[in-house]
């Protein structure tokens, strides 16, 4: 399969052959070969082992899904990863918040900068509700469907960790007011 991807501010061809059988793939950027295999380690945690020929190197990578591509985190580095083709990009555009995750977690081990509702508050789809720092890097954690606040976990200055839930929310069509 080949993708057209833009990570950062650098547009890059790549072709990949999965694996599927024993959770590997090869991956081919420019001239240059990679041989990786991986474990979902959870949600949005996954650790790859990347060999290049001349040695192999483990790392964690923490993903997570913006409308705009998906966020990565590999030793240390960020980069923001999407695909450069028009068409993926309009039907992007198309879904708004369709690729938000089902739960309000960090998608990598973070610090609780802001919680942006309380407890009984309406929510709609998108809407920021927890903004969280890592690396650097701020992220405004959505509320992935309309809803009511059911419970806020977490307070500002908190550590919190993939697969925390940060904020739990029930679905518009579930409450009754």
């Amino acid at each position: 399969m080949e993708y057209n991807l833009r990570i950062s501010d650098a547009d890059i061809r790549m072709e990949i052959d999965p694996h599927r059988e024993n959770n590997s793939l090869t991956a081919v950027i420019g001239e240059q070969e990679y041989r990786v295999s991986y474990e979902a380690v959870s949600e949005n945690r996954i650790y790859m082992v990347v060999d290049d020929g001349k040695e192999k190197i483990g790392m964690d990578a923490y993903v997570a899904q913006t409308a705009d591509g998906k966020v990565i985190h590999i030793n240390g580095g960020v980069c923001m990863v999407s695909d450069n083709d028009d068409s993926s990009r309009q039907q992007r555009k198309k879904n708004g918040a369709a690729g938000l995750p089902d739960r309000v977690t960090p998608p990598m081990p973070s610090l609780v900068i802001s919680v942006l509702v309380k407890t009984g508050d309406t929510v709609e789809k998108g809407q920021g509700v927890v903004v969280v720092s890592a690396m650097k890097m701020e992220t405004t954690l959505m509320a992935p469907y309309a809803g009511k606040v059911r419970s806020v976990n977490v307070a500002e200055g908190d550590k919190a960790a993939p697969g925390d839930i940060l904020v739990d929310i029930e679905r518009a069509e579930t409450y009754k007011n």
